[in-house]
């Protein structure tokens, strides 16, 4: 398989992480949305990463439906979403608060950097800030005080997808959301990086 994209991307980045959960072996090329447009293009008409190209020669797009795809070779006893019950809506009901979080999170730095100074529009950085906040906060409140996984008591894709979150945030927006606000996120990133599917896909490692 070949995944396209940087580990920069949260969306890439939750891919790569469940690929290696999963033990399945992938190359990667490491394109850019910003510098590599027509290159992503070829693949994806959308212009968005990630994507997986299969051995097959089919191209999946969007880190859902990837992620969906994995989960079913992966089969039932090791998904990360499971395939049915109150278990998959509150696994998946934390993966759309994280996700919401940080597509609110990408709309701002992409706000704040890369848009004209001049043409920044403030009422809407900061309304974007405060969506990326709560969303932050309510999955922080939903670790709880002695929860060590987000959902079900074990590592699921709620926990991929709020630490490929956090650390983007850290990468691109450092000192914007404080590790102080999210104590309990932030513990979940420190204890799942030292996990190798963490580890080896952390953000740091492209920039």
């Amino acid at each position: 398989m070949i995944l396209i994209g940087r580990y920069r991307s949260p969306f890439v980045r939750r891919v790569a992480a469940t690929l290696k959960l999963y033990g399945i072996p992938y190359e990667r090329r490491v394109l850019s949305t910003i510098t590599d447009g027509d290159a992503i293009r070829a693949v994806n008409p959308l212009g968005r990463v990630p994507a997986l190209i299969l051995d097959s020669g089919e191209t999946l797009i969007e880190s859902v439906a990837i992620l969906d795809y994995l989960d079913e070779t992966a089969g039932p006893a090791r998904a990360l979403v499971p395939p049915r019950g109150a278990g998959r809506r509150e696994v998946l009901q934390r993966v759309a608060m994280t996700i919401g979080a940080v597509e609110k999170a990408v709309a701002l730095a992409y706000e704040i950097q890369r848009r004209p100074k001049q043409l920044i529009y403030p009422e809407w950085a900061e309304k974007l800030q405060g969506q990326a906040r709560a969303g932050l906060a309510e999955i922080d409140r939903a670790l709880g005080p002695d929860k060590q996984w987000l959902a079900l008591g074990r590592l699921t894709q709620a926990d991929v997808s709020a630490v490929a979150t956090w650390d983007f945030l850290g990468n691109m927006l450092a000192g914007t959301f404080a590790p102080a606000e999210f104590p309990r996120l932030a513990a979940l990133s420190e204890r799942a990086n030292r996990l190798p599917a963490f580890a080896e896909t952390h953000p740091s490692l492209d920039t």
